[in-house]
């Protein structure tokens, strides 16, 4: 390539190799080549019979767990042969899955720093804490999530969405959270709550889905930070294939 753009496309140095400013450029428009290929792609598939072929989603656990098994069920019940490949991530990295080109649609918190995607509306949830029957905080309306900070925490896993959300508010306070437990599941949560080994802030869709007769009681958080948006990012919908753009429109407009 270097030859037959007469030009260095590269730095080579012993501790491995650097893009030359016209290697940049070259990268820059080897993006907006995919780019078009993707629209070439989506445009032509508009005049296949049927709507068919896979769409690769990413998205966080919470959404996952609250919105997305019903909205996927109903879609594949009418369009039959479309594939669709789920992977479970953090907001960060469903952000760059669909900038890399691993993904064709992210559905994630408005925390993640969305960059050059094209960005919808499409949900909300509102975080709740919860805690075990006869635990000091149980009778409660409602709570500010610094009046759980006295309290033993069951959270999940480093590298959730949530997690990171939690202690970078504990952080602005002034404060730590004391994880009496921590677990990789919105339903280990909940059971380890229920044991009593502390309380727990969960989305409110997840806690509604509860099993019956779980020994939990679940109590609003008052703070404004508590309602959160959910968000798709797409690189660009125009040039979605016909079976990821009917799939996010049908996302877009379940939740309404």
């Amino acid at each position: 390539m270097e030859h037959a753009a007469g030009t260095v496309l590269l730095y080579r140095r012993r501790s491995g190799v650097e893009a030359t400013p016209a290697g940049n450029m070259l990268v820059r428009h080897a993006r907006n080549l995919i780019r078009l290929m993707d629209r070439m792609e989506g445009e032509l598939s508009e005049y296949a019979d049927g709507v068919r072929g896979q769409v690769r989603i990413v998205a966080n656990t919470s959404v996952i767990t609250e919105f997305l098994p019903e909205q996927l069920s109903s879609f594949l019940a009418e369009h039959p042969d479309v594939r669709i490949a789920l992977n479970e991530v953090t907001s960060d990295q469903a952000v760059h899955d669909v900038l890399d080109g691993h993904a064709d649609i992210a559905l994630f918190s408005e925390v993640a720093d969305t960059r050059s995607l094209e960005v919808f509306p499409y949900a909300c949830d509102r975080l709740m804490v919860i805690v075990p029957s006869g635990h000091p905080l149980a009778g409660r309306k409602e709570l500010s999530f610094v009046e759980t900070l006295g309290h033993a925490h069951v959270g999940l896993n480093p590298g959730s969405s949530l997690l990171e959300q939690l202690t970078g508010i504990a952080d602005k306070l002034g404060q730590s959270i004391n994880f009496a437990v921590q677990v990789t599941s919105f339903d280990a949560v909940m059971r380890m709550v229920e044991a009593g080994l502390g309380v727990g802030v969960l989305p409110d869709g997840v806690v509604s889905k509860r099993r019956p007769g779980a020994n939990i009681i679940a109590i609003p958080l008052m703070d404004d930070w508590a309602r959160r948006d959910l968000l798709a990012g797409v690189r660009e919908e125009k040039s979605l294939p016909v079976a990821a753009r009917r799939l996010l429109h049908r996302l877009l407009s379940s939740t309404d």
